[in-house]
């Protein structure tokens, strides 16, 4: 049933009318001037591309080195290729003797691999009467400093946030597990882009199964590029149509390390500053790193407004539509006053009012992300006070109503995923919607209709309702309540670890163990 999900329209994404060249498999000449001519017909329009003309002070044979510039350092290439092959006396003699004082050279038999190294920073190096070429290891392209995560802040945990560069992302995990069982795998996607990915996970501990489930999913994408996390994400999901993310995507190493050792697995993207993790389970989204460094009776308390919250923003809208069009006989006589005052010079409907001005909340949401840091402050802050209290004095919306969306708006921030937020944002539509026709039996309904679509997500083939729905009991210790860390000894069983046992784990496979 897996390899029939797979090949399903939406999962392919392809479109044969863009894909990209095959690679050129002709084999690299003997001539050097020969050479020199095919590397220009190959990277014709390409003004980065770099072309050192010199020769070796070893055998007096005329070579080329070629570079882009931009992906390559310049100071490596000069210090330690260049000066050692002009002014070096050792001959280049196959793989075991190189002059040069560089880390990493590969020996290319065709101009396809030429092409790909070329591209992923290195140095190629041409000599006049040698029918291979040689990759010297020059990478430099520009990268940011590592900084604090803008999306997931911590008030306790680390302030190391991922870069757009896989392997420093992967160096920044192998810091938190220095461990010999912490394995990686490597793909490359993207007929064009040939983006490459690495799978993190702990060889004693991840799942056997749920690994090969990811790597069929990964081998089977035909695609141009893969530019971001979110695109490799939905390209992968279990379920695309369905609003609820089924990965995590992390930006900090303590939280991706803090899922691997607990049987996950996490994807790192090169050239994406996040990182992704599954399976994953709804509960998933509701924990924070700061859950496990605060007292864990803090922690519960705002695990579980974190769920309060996430009701109220799904709900409050739809209950002031249906309490105000179709059970007013349940609001006391006090408050029922105050409401039709409000709503006396009101024009439109509950559900035109909610709707309105849910749009114009999203609207001031979009614009305070997209513009820059003073500015998008300045438009929630004008957006929120002097554009409501003027749509209030113009009798286009109730008193009411904007208490309502204001308190829906702030249990909407408390989530600490964002991904999860935006499914919240979408479902609330959803839940107006019914409660606009058919009042608390629609917002009946809705739930009973959103509790079934969870039950029946998956993420890499685990329930994502779990543990609740299958009941596991033991698991319960980390979801509503987060209990004291001395008393968690035992791993998820949603992640279906070979290793049940957490802490006393020596970090090689237990044979003689029974799960």
């Amino acid at each position: 049933m897996e390899s029939k999900s797979l090949t399903r329209g939406f999962r392919k994404y392809r479109d044969a009318t863009t894909r990209a060249e095959p690679a050129r498999t002709e084999p690299i000449e003997v001539d050097l001037k020969h050479n020199f001519e095919k590397l220009k017909e190959i990277f014709s329009n390409t003004p980065d591309l770099i072309n050192r003309h010199f020769i070796l002070k070893a055998d007096n044979r005329q070579a080329i080195l070629a570079y882009l510039e931009g992906l390559s350092d310049k100071n490596s290439i000069n210090r330690d290729i260049l000066t050692p092959l002009k002014q070096g006396t050792a001959e280049i003699n196959g793989d075991n003797d190189f002059p040069a004082t560089i880390g990493e050279f590969h020996r290319l038999q065709d101009w396809g691999q030429v092409e790909h190294m070329l591209f992923a920073g290195y140095s190629i190096l041409f000599i006049d009467g040698e029918q291979v070429a040689y990759a010297c290891g020059s990478q430099g392209w520009p990268q940011r400093a590592i900084e604090d995560p803008q999306l997931e802040t911590s008030l306790k945990g680390a302030h190391q946030g991922f870069v757009e560069t896989g392997g420093a992302n992967v160096a920044l995990i192998r810091r938190y597990i220095p461990n010999r069982e912490l394995k990686i795998k490597e793909f490359t996607i993207g007929a064009r882009s040939q983006t490459k990915l690495s799978i993190l996970y702990l060889a004693d501990v991840a799942n056997v199964q749920t690994l090969h489930v990811l790597e069929e999913r990964l081998s089977q994408l035909d695609i141009d590029a893969v530019i971001n996390t979110g695109e490799l994400a939905e390209l992968i999901e279990d379920s695309p149509l369905s609003p609820f993310p089924q990965f995590i995507l992390t930006e900090r190493p303590d939280a991706a390390s803090s899922q691997i050792l607990q049987g996950k697995f996490v994807i790192v993207v090169d050239r994406s500053p996040s990182a992704l993790v599954g399976p994953v389970n709804f509960i998933s989204f509701f924990q924070s790193v700061d859950d496990y460094s605060t007292r864990w009776t803090i922690a519960t308390f705002i695990r579980m407004l974190r769920l309060l919250a996430f009701f109220i923003a799904i709900l409050l809208p739809a209950i002031y539509i249906a309490v105000v069009s179709f059970h007013f006989e349940v609001i006391p006589m006090k408050l029922l006053s105050t409401i039709g005052q409000s709503r006396a010079k009101v024009p439109f409907p509950p559900y035109m009012e909610a709707v309105f001005m849910e749009l114009t909340l999203e609207m001031l949401r979009e614009a305070g992300v997209r513009l820059p840091a003073p500015v998008g402050q300045t438009v929630g802050i004008v957006g929120g006070i002097v554009i409501g209290q003027a749509i209030v004095q113009a009798g286009l919306i109730s008193n009411i109503m904007v208490v309502v969306v204001a308190f829906t708006a702030i249990s909407s921030f408390i989530l600490p995923n964002y991904d999860m937020g935006a499914a919240v944002r979408l479902v609330r539509f959803a839940m107006m919607l019914f409660a606009s026709i058919f009042g608390f039996v629609g917002i009946v309904v809705g739930l009973l209709t959103l509790i079934a679509h969870l039950l029946s997500l998956k993420s890499l083939g685990v329930p994502y309702s779990t543990p609740f729905g299958p009941v596991r009991f033991r698991d319960w210790k980390d979801t509503l309540v987060r209990i004291p860390i001395w008393l968690m000894k035992n791993r998820p069983t949603s992640s279906n670890a070979q290793q049940d046992t957490r802490q006393g784990d020596t970090g090689h496979p237990r044979e003689d163990e029974s799960h």
